[in-house]
């Protein structure tokens, strides 16, 4: 069908059960979006749906899905590539931190699972359509900890599986946001550090329990202030978000020293 011309309202959020993915689900609820929230606790999302509402919201959905299975990621996707979605929000992940060589097999793959098979295929699924209707907004989530790569563990975590997937994510959206320069989708990859969330709390293999959301021990900024971050950026028109950087002088540098590199390995 062509969808060329209709204005696609919703905004699909992954992660939806708390932290940023629950906190940016309630701005754009503000705004006027429909949301589809999605998220393995129902219960939490249950408490964020009612919430919406009673706020005003016109429209909620949620679906309860492990993006780690395939079956459920194949339903997000289908529903992500649904005539009216206009933003996609991947904010899902795990952090599955641990020594490498004593990470257990199951976790290092549910984290890649997340973190990089599920933001690409539910990115692969939203675009299509939302260039065929001529506008549509991405912000995929990544991490600080991607540009943490040379840094050892102490006081940083043992990360090398996350910390590689959130390089994926920059990575990966950098360079969609290249081949899809000239169009009218807006691109982004958010890049916060320590936020004021739950995230800390559990490797991920199991989602936190409980009904109500408590902050890590290790604090971090507030969750408001990354997502105003990323809207302004979104405005701006820039494709790196990292909440906290007062200019983006050190993203202009890095993407200097890959066109060094790569002129330099010519030679």
């Amino acid at each position: 069908m062509n969808t060329a011309g209709k204005t696609a309202s919703t905004a699909l959020v992954t992660g939806a059960s708390s932290g940023i993915g629950a906190a940016y689900a309630r701005r754009l609820a503000k705004r006027g979006w429909n949301t589809v929230l999605v998220a393995r606790r129902a219960n939490r999302l249950d408490d964020l749906a009612h919430r919406l509402r009673a706020e005003g919201a016109t429209t909620v959905e949620t679906l309860v899905a492990d993006l780690s299975a395939p079956g459920d990621l194949a339903r997000i996707a289908e529903r992500a590539a649904g005539e009216d979605i206009g933003f996609l929000l991947n904010n899902a992940g795990i952090n599955g931190y641990g020594p490498f060589a004593e990470l257990e097999p199951p976790l290092l793959r549910k984290v890649l699972d997340v973190n990089v098979l599920a933001v690409t295929v539910l990115t692969h699924a939203a675009v299509p359509a939302m260039l065929s209707r001529g506008h549509g907004t991405l912000v995929n989530v990544a991490s600080q900890l991607a540009f943490a790569g040379s840094l050892a563990p102490g006081p940083l975590s043992e990360r090398a599986v996350y910390g590689g997937s959130k390089g994926f994510v920059v990575t990966f959206t950098r360079t969609l946001a290249a081949e899809l320069a000239g169009t009218p989708l807006r691109v982004q990859v958010l890049c916060p550090g320590l936020t004021a969330t739950e995230f800390h709390r559990s490797r991920g293999r199991e989602p936190v329990p409980g009904r109500e959301s408590a902050v890590h021990e290790e604090g971090g900024a507030p969750v408001g202030e990354v997502i105003d971050a990323s809207l302004a950026s979104l405005d701006a028109g820039d494709v790196v978000c990292v909440p906290g950087l007062d200019d983006n002088s050190p993203v202009t540098a890095l993407e200097q020293a890959e066109l060094a590199l790569r002129a330099a390995a010519r030679r």
